[in-house]
């Protein structure tokens, strides 16, 4: 069994919108675009690259591939993300696209949460969802998420797309690894346990 695995950077109040670029994602009038660089540092670039050594696939929504599909295929081919990324399996739920042009790209048919169950059940390595926080929450209502690796970062945003927006499904989450890299970043692997059980002092 394939597991399904959320990739995504946080800032410490848990956005999660536009991390890379001021143009990333301007959706909703977000001014913040770009947020991670100046609160990053090479150990942070460290752990992101562990997070794709054992996976093969990446599963996208539309607006985090058309983000991807203009950038890698021209990018620096200096930079060692730049074959993973465009070599690597993409599978796209989408709604509006019909065609997908960067390479090693498959568009899902049919309900999302039972196409995400059948690549599950397929042969091959771990399948991450990176970005795509639309995508995302579809996975969690449906109890479709192995583990999440996160990165969440020392700064403050306010307004934006949470990954653990109102309304997510309440859940209790097994602590795999958990690190501070030196500019204050928490780097955590976590693997959901079912539902949270409740106490009192």
């Amino acid at each position: 069994m394939r597991k399904i695995i959320i990739c995504t950077f946080l800032s410490l109040d848990g956005v999660m919108q536009a991390p890379g670029g001021p143009d990333e994602d301007a959706e909703s009038g977000f001014e913040h675009g770009g947020w991670q660089k100046p609160v990053s540092d090479d150990e942070v670039g460290a752990a992101i690259a562990g997070w794709y050594e054992p996976s093969d696939a990446m599963l996208l929504g539309r607006k985090t591939y058309e983000i991807f599909a203009a950038y890698w295929p021209t990018a620096d081919p200096g930079n060692p993300f730049t074959e993973r990324m465009n070599s690597m399996r993409k599978y796209v739920a989408s709604r509006t696209l019909t065609s997908l042009e960067w390479e090693n790209s498959t568009l899902l048919e049919g309900d999302v949460a039972d196409a995400v169950r059948e690549l599950k059940a397929s042969d091959g390595g771990d399948i991450n969802v990176v970005g795509s926080g639309d995508l995302a929450q579809t996975l969690m209502r449906n109890d479709l998420v192995d583990e999440y690796r996160l990165t969440i970062h020392p700064v403050i945003i306010g307004t934006g797309k949470r990954l653990f927006a109102d309304g997510a499904v309440p859940t209790s989450l097994e602590p795999v690894s958990v690190s501070t890299t030196k500019s204050g970043t928490v780097v955590g692997t976590y693997r959901p346990t079912g539902k949270p059980s409740y106490d009192s002092y």
